[in-house]
């Protein structure tokens, strides 16, 4: 007999795959908290290091401080320099976001090591190092000694980065080290439910991450910001592209049913950098003029600004490539999928859910 499911229950809406201390969503109260703590305070108090340990102590029931995690990733970074001529060759031929996946997918265990701070450690030396290449340029050795998001901008530019940069960066890092069990997570933890190891967990991971509806999202929010171009222009482009039915970039969210609290701890630090190239103006005007067309056009259930919508503009402010967004979007991440994979393998069972058949049966 067919089982016939809502079309909620068919995207495992609201159906829970696991018992997590790590982070919850409340989308109808637009919140965020990652292992304790509401997201806005973590991002103005803690580090991306401070976060971290937060995720991995409640994983695996450690006790890991920051000062640990810190150097940990400085250790975990030179590490995966030292590595770099193993893992390019894999890469040759391809951009930026492919090219990280195959290099991410060539990471392995080190024996005697920790395989969570082997994994973080080496995602911004891949990502800066591939960035680089596509400019002609020579990878930059990590300094082990600086902080992961300060790190992260020296081997992106070659240079040291300002502290605003640094602050601004790491709030980005805090704020996108864990979200719930969203498709990236998820995936994670189904493949170390498996009892596969935390490379392939993080190698799927970041294979569902790439997907545009996942992590694919803020550079077509600059796209937008492009397009629309000047001041004067905002109010016809924008009705103009509801009238057409098209999305508009940086608004709504699958779980949120009010503003993404991020959003407004990225907007914070988007301010602190205004002065580095960010139009924070032009794109508060967009931001004030789309949310306003959205009630109109839909007064019952508006959709409202979500994290991707400054983190395109943060992002950009930072000099990142647009190429090199969803690979940055995975240095944060990587924190909350080596958490998850390991909690889902210290707590979980194996993740294997029915499905709905709806194809024809035996005639006999």
């Amino acid at each position: 007999m067919n089982i016939h499911l809502t079309k909620s229950q068919i995207g495992l809406d609201g159906v829970p795959a696991a018992e997590t201390v790590l982070s919850h969503v409340d989308g109808e109260r637009g919140e965020l908290i990652i292992a304790g703590e509401h997201v806005g305070r973590l991002a103005s108090q803690s580090s991306f290091e401070g976060v971290t340990a937060r995720l991995w102590n409640g994983a695996s029931k450690t006790t890991l401080s920051e000062a640990n995690v810190r150097a940990s990733l400085g250790a975990g970074r030179e590490r995966a320099f030292a590595r770099l001529p193993d893992l390019l060759p894999a890469t040759r031929g391809m951009g930026v976001i492919d090219g990280f996946r195959a290099a991410v997918a060539g990471l392995r265990a080190e024996h005697g090591l920790e395989h969570e701070a082997t994994i973080v450690g080496a995602f911004p030396v891949i990502a800066g190092a591939l960035v680089r290449r596509a400019k002609g340029l020579e990878p930059v050795a990590p300094d082990p000694t600086l902080s992961h998001a300060a790190d992260t901008l020296r081997m992106l530019h070659g240079r040291a980065p300002a502290a605003r940069e640094v602050t601004a960066l790491d709030a980005y890092l805090v704020t996108a080290s864990d979200h719930g069990m969203n498709a990236s997570t998820f995936t994670a933890r189904v493949v170390a439910s498996t009892q596969a190891d935390l490379f392939a967990a993080v190698t799927a991971g970041y294979c569902a991450l790439t997907g545009p509806l996942h992590g694919g999202a803020p550079e077509p929010v600059l796209e937008m910001l492009d397009a629309i171009g000047s001041r004067e222009r905002i109010q016809p482009w924008v009705d103009a592209a509801l009238a057409r039915g098209e999305r508009m970039m940086g608004f709504g969210h699958r779980v949120y049913r009010v503003r993404d609290p991020r959003a407004d701890v990225l907007k914070t630090a988007v301010e602190a950098l205004a002065s580095n190239g960010a139009d924070l103006p032009f794109a508060g005007e967009v931001e004030a003029y789309i949310r306003s067309a959205l009630r109109k056009k839909n007064p019952e259930r508006p959709l409202e600004t979500n994290v991707e919508f400054f983190t395109a503009i943060l992002l950009d402010a930072l000099a990142i490539p647009r190429q090199a967004f969803t690979p940055i979007f995975a240095v944060a991440r990587s924190a909350g999928w080596t958490a998850h994979a390991r909690e889902q393998q210290r707590t979980g069972r194996l993740i294997r859910p029915s499905s709905s058949y709806v194809g024809p049966m035996p005639k006999d």
